[in-house]
């Protein structure tokens, strides 16, 4: 490896520099001059994306080489070949081959096979075994009757995990899945509310220029290889190993990792979550930066780039997005909310919490560890929530162990099964610091798990590879199981104590009973689409249940709150009596204009409503709405996309506000599209004034590419948009 340098992105630079090379002459018989075949090899192995001269391939797949000789090798002769990975490569740990040219073996060793020779020159097919240890390898070669010669050194390649090898743990048997979820460089993050789910574009990038370097630097800045660099360099034949080494390094909790995450809605030193567009910017930032963590990430940013990083480094991965999401911190498979007599959350007695939605990756790979039962998608999580053996990462946990309620087995199995399986539990404290259940249900955790479709950009909901169907009786028997497993009762006659607030404990198979049901039902209404800068109109629609009048006093709350429900600013507090006649519905008109939230708002625009109603004879009902703010923008391309030609994308946007707005910015990103990222000034815009702004694009690559345009505003939080260009190859 190269020695820092002061100004470029070389931090750690191959000794290849070309894919035809020449070696510097020695006497006798040597290897004079190498050509890689970059091009055919790089097809051959699904390489060929990556840029630059760098030979890169994948384990347990043959490539080829040409050696030149200064002359012809005499009779039994041969070369041998030196592969080497790390330092303090060793033959024992498996970082260190030597082998010769030999009959064609099947195995896990390295073998190299003579394909072809003239009298100065040799066409050489080398294989790598399926567990190879993947990373930058040195090759070295000698003539084997010249034992006193000292190993030369021919250059360095870099070696992948290979989805399209069946011997390989991470093999996916469908090519369109590997085009997918290996060689797709952008995709789609789903965001929002459960009943308002959105699509972010997203560029994962990891063809782009730098990107592999940067990914295998991340696993040689994680602690376990500044400890033991040689254990842990031996260790990278392992999917588990490395998938869990980056989810700890995608953020910087525990080292200086990618990514440091912010939640708080401010943002100052470094760049708003809702900023980014994609990883490229995000790693290249921390690899400049002398591997400084970059401010900020959120969930879907951690995941994001933890995809870009395990695509790039062979492994088949993609996002997914949970919503009303669990955070469950005290292991107990629910989620307690304790709130006040407005419904507003006690934020100083709430531990858990369940997120608007979490965003995740999934991996597919055997899990050797645990047995082919719970081989393909293993869940991944870089977002730091909670430390997994003294680490903040999680996974990778089997997506069939989760639906299965196998809790106990690696990694992170009750914390998984808990965001999208726990039971959510509503507590009622009372002024003399008594409380009471008011409200359980076992449904509402784990809605719509979203990932984008294969070929496509539609939604996939996934939700049914996680848990049996809600309210059925497999998943209530899972559930049961998981807990079980989880307290270590393998005797369903036991009963579990389990502690809250306060001190008091409460049997666990109770908690599973429903509450007490009121005679009322309840619901937030919108009576118009909820537009960012306009006032919200929405009732509150109550019904009763019964053939008896009953009087309800009803308290309103409201908040703007983050993704993940905590309130930032109260911006709504009344309360209303009403009369309810034998099944009558009423409905209560809520407007909340936009004076009243838009200093609160933050760039999630989202709020949450909550409505305490208190029934005769002490019955009480909770209702809540989260609502997120709708906005505009349109992108469209003014003509056929050809490489290397220009086209111009025409983007139209809405001021959403009711006053005038300035200093607007279009930030525009997309692979093979641009070369980093586009800065176009907007025009001052009018109250609710459309406008377009034209730029022109010179596409790089063929095939579907994504653009992502962001409209940026110090008035507004940011707008976003995103189009699918298919790029034709220049005739």
């Amino acid at each position: 490896m190269r020695a820092e340098e002061d100004t470029t992105l070389d931090l750690e630079r191959p000794l290849q520099l070309s894919c035809y090379q020449t070696i510097p002459y020695v006497q006798g018989i040597s290897v004079t001059k190498v050509d890689w075949l970059s091009r055919k090899n790089g097809a051959a192995h699904h390489t060929q994306e990556y840029p630059g001269p760098e030979l890169v391939v994948r384990r347990g797949q043959a490539f080829t080489l040409v050696l030149e000789l200064s002359k012809p090798l005499e009779e039994q002769e041969t070369i041998i070949f030196t592969m080497e990975t790390g330092p303090q490569a060793s033959e024992d740990h498996h970082t260190k081959a030597v082998f010769q040219i030999s009959e064609p073996e099947v195995g896990k060793t390295w073998t190299a096979v003579e394909e072809a020779q003239t009298e100065n020159s040799m066409t050489v097919s080398i294989t790598s075994p399926p567990n190879a240890v993947i990373g930058r390898y040195l090759m070295r070669t000698r003539v084997s009757s010249r034992r006193k010669q000292n190993d030369r050194k021919l250059g360095e390649f870099v070696l992948l995990f290979n989805p399209w090898c069946p011997e390989d743990d991470v093999f996916l048997d469908s090519e369109e899945e590997r085009q997918e979820y290996v060689l797709n460089d952008s995709g789609i993050i789903f965001r929002g509310v459960e009943k308002h789910i959105r699509a972010q574009g997203w560029n994962y990038g990891q063809f782009e220029e730098d990107i592999l370097n940067i990914c295998l630097s991340i696993l040689d800045r994680s602690p376990l290889h500044q400890n033991d660099p040689a254990t842990d360099v031996s260790r990278r034949h392992d999917p588990i190993y490395v998938s869990r080494a980056i989810s700890a390094m995608v953020n910087s909790n525990n080292d200086r990792g990618v990514l440091q995450g912010q939640w708080q809605g401010k943002y100052s030193g470094g760049t708003s979550p809702l900023h980014w567009s994609g990883s490229v910017a995000i790693l290249h930032k921390w690899f400049k930066g002398r591997f400084k963590p970059v401010k900020y990430g959120q969930c879907w940013v951690f995941a994001g780039v933890m995809c870009t990083v395990l695509r790039c480094l062979g492994i088949a991965t993609r996002v997914v997005s949970n919503f009303n999401s669990a955070h469950d911190t005290d292991r107990n498979l629910s989620v307690d909310k304790y709130v006040d007599s407005f419904g507003r959350t006690l934020e100083d007695l709430t531990e858990d919490s369940m997120w608007n939605f979490h965003v995740w990756n999934e991996s597919w790979f055997a899990r050797q560890d645990l047995g082919p039962s719970y081989n393909g998608w293993q869940v991944l999580d870089a977002t730091p929530q909670e430390e997994s053996e003294g680490v903040f990462r999680c996974g990778p946990a089997s997506v069939t162990a989760i639906r299965e309620g196998d809790v106990h087995l690696a990694h992170d199995g009750p914390f998984v099964f808990a965001e999208v399986n726990a039971d959510y539990i509503i507590w009622l404290w009372h002024k003399d610091e008594s409380w009471e259940r008011v409200y359980s249900d076992t449904k509402k955790i784990g809605r719509c798990i979203s990932t984008k479709a294969v070929g496509s950009d539609s939604r996939m909901d996934i939700t049914g590879l996680y848990k049996y169907p809600e309210g059925s009786w497999k998943e209530r028997q899972v559930y049961r199981k998981a807990v079980r497993k989880l307290f270590g009762l393998e005797t369903a006659g036991r009963r579990t104590r389990v502690h809250r607030v306060g001190g008091r404990g409460l049997w666990r198979e109770d908690l599973l009973e429903p509450a007490t049901r009121p005679n009322i039902t309840g619901k937030f209404k919108m009576l118009e689409p909820p537009i960012l800068g306009h006032d919200l109109s929405l009732a509150l629609c109550l019904a009763n249940l019964t053939s008896r009048p009953q009087r309800v006093r009803v308290n309103l709350s409201g908040a703007t709150i983050l993704y993940t429900r905590r309130s930032v600013a109260e911006i709504l507090h009344k309360s209303h009596s009403v009369r309810l006649g034998p099944e009558e519905e009423k409905k209560i008109p809520i407007t909340i204009s936009y004076s009243q939230y838009k200093e609160g708002l933050t760039e999630d625009k989202k709020i949450l409503l909550a409505a305490m109603c208190f029934v005769t004879k002490g019955e009480k009902l909770l209702v809540e709405k989260d609502i997120t703010l709708e906005d505009f923008i349109t992108i469209m391309v003014l003509g056929p996309a050809v490489v290397g030609v220009a086209v111009v994308v025409k983007v139209t946007v809405v001021n959403p506000l009711l006053e005038k707005v300035e200093d607007c910015v279009l930030m525009v990103e997309g692979s093979g599209l641009l070369r980093g990222q586009l800065s176009i000034d907007v025009p001052s815009l009018e109250p609710q004034e459309r406008a377009s702004v034209q730029f022109n694009i010179t596409p790089s690559k063929s095939g579907p590419r994504q653009l992502q345009v962001d409209l940026v505003s110090p008035h507004f939080p940011d707008i976003k948009g995103f189009v699918i260009i298919h790029v034709a190859t220049a005739k």
